[in-house]
């Protein structure tokens, strides 16, 4: 269990003053110019040794991602693009940054952004969030009056301006390239890669796209130094993570803990435990919506990282822990997953496009046992068709919570199709019974 002295996110529960005076009695800001003074490959250098791998759900090396961009600047202006659009279905850990302790993530930008040479930074956030983007508003503002950003930020000498930008709630702006061509005023769409954005990214610019969180613990790793960091976890999966509980437990809630903790010890330390007790447990979707389901045999032992959770054909993805017991149509829930990624889907790509509207249309028939059961295999089929063949992740994250329900409850989905067929057969068969009884009597 994570001990208190190693949370770097302590007003996580909105309890004490998120602004400026608030944030610096906790700590932020501490040294900052002194950070910046290391210089920037330094920076760098520390962030590739303290593990820490990102937060916004593909866990790439943060280190390794920002040693992507050019060592020189040249004609072409670095940027830095934080990623707070977080629509990932259950996932609120951004949020709860961005409202409760802001600075912890402007800090975090302009260390980032400076260890990669970029003056401007935009954070691209959610547009439901409206008043998490009043409060990020604030709390930058503050820190220009304040001489922390802006020019000559923190008295280092280097200038740093960053930015709000509002994205109009689609889903497919949390990938980064369509994240790009939503700030420059496109539609959000992926982009192919390579080029990757670390050459020709922002308005053609280098840039690195990062998560809130990736950002918002980098001060903290800086000044407590890499190897406090690189202790706390297990090797590969080091660090503190966001873990977002919801679903049937008895007190869902957001907390901090190390990576590697027991999914049930997370649950029943955090949560108050599964509605009705470990024992009604179903299954557990660990990363987010995209991420594919386990069972409770797998829960019992399974541990909450990277590495762990690809093992038992899963991932740990944003970290939003989506709790099921017994009560929980299974087929309804990926069924209506399945609805919103052919919602979201931005319909550029064929498999995409097609395969997620035809994988909600069965998954719909699905619901009511309305199929044969040879048609289990062909919907496993059809996800194995768009997962990998797509642009970006979306087509990935549409197949693979049905990929996860066949794998784990495909008797359920065969006892939905035997009911469906042994109540039709009696609906047939009851007007014949009728009509033979009317004939009987006369």
């Amino acid at each position: 269990m994570l001990s208190d002295q190693d949370r770097i996110f302590t007003n996580l529960y909105g309890l004490h003053d998120p602004f400026l005076r608030g944030a610096r009695a906790r700590g932020a800001w501490d040294g900052t110019a002194a950070i910046l003074a290391r210089g920037h490959d330094t920076i760098v250098e520390e962030i590739k040794a303290s593990g820490l791998r990102g937060r916004g759900g593909a866990g790439f090396p943060t280190g390794l991602k920002w040693s992507f961009m050019p060592k020189e600047v040249g004609p072409r202006p670095h940027y830095l693009v934080v990623n707070a659009d977080e629509s990932e279905p259950a996932t609120c850990k951004d949020r709860d940054i961005i409202r409760h302790d802001p600075h912890t993530l402007i800090e975090g930008s302009l260390i980032a952004a400076y260890a990669m040479r970029a003056h401007v930074a935009y954070i691209y956030i959610r547009g439901e969030f409206y008043n998490e983007s009043v409060v990020l508003q604030r709390a930058i503002d503050e820190a220009y009056e304040a001489g922390l950003i802006g020019r000559d930020a923190c008295g280092s000498g280097w200038n740093f301006d960053l930015y709000v930008h509002r994205g109009a709630g689609a889903y497919i702006c949390g990938e980064e390239t369509a994240m790009l061509n939503s700030i420059e005023g496109k539609k959000g769409m992926p982009r192919l890669k390579p080029p990757f954005p670390a050459a020709v990214g922002l308005y053609g610019c280098p840039t690195t796209v990062n998560n809130v969180e990736s950002i918002a613990v980098t001060p903290t790793i800086l000044r407590r130094g890499p190897a406090w960091f690189s202790a706390l976890g297990r090797p590969r999966n080091v660090g503190t993570k966001l873990f977002c509980i919801s679903g049937h437990v008895n007190k869902p809630c957001n907390v901090e803990e190390e990576l590697g903790i027991p999914l049930r010890e997370l649950i029943e330390i955090y949560a108050g435990g599964v509605r009705g007790g470990w024992d009604n447990l179903l299954a557990v979707i660990p990363g987010g919506s995209s991420v594919p389901m386990i069972p409770k045999s797998v829960c019992d032992t399974v541990l909450m990282d990277f590495d762990s959770l690809r093992e038992v054909k899963s991932g740990l993805g944003t970290a939003a822990v989506m709790v099921m017991d017994k009560s929980t149509d299974i087929i309804k829930a990926v069924a209506r997953l399945s609805a919103f990624y052919k919602h979201e889907s931005c319909g550029q790509c064929t498999p995409c496009r097609e395969g997620t509207g035809w994988m909600m249309r069965l998954m719909n028939r699905m619901v009511q046992g309305r199929a044969e059961l040879e048609e289990i295999d062909t919907l496993e089929q059809v996800t194995r068709q768009v997962e990998g063949h797509t642009i970006c992740a979306l087509g990935d994250a549409a197949a693979w919570p049905i990929q996860g329900l066949i794998r784990h409850f495909r008797p359920v989905m065969e006892e939905r199709i035997a009911q469906y067929k042994a109540a039709h057969a009696a609906a047939i068969n009851q007007p014949n019974r009728s009509a033979a009884g009317r004939l009987a009597a006369e």
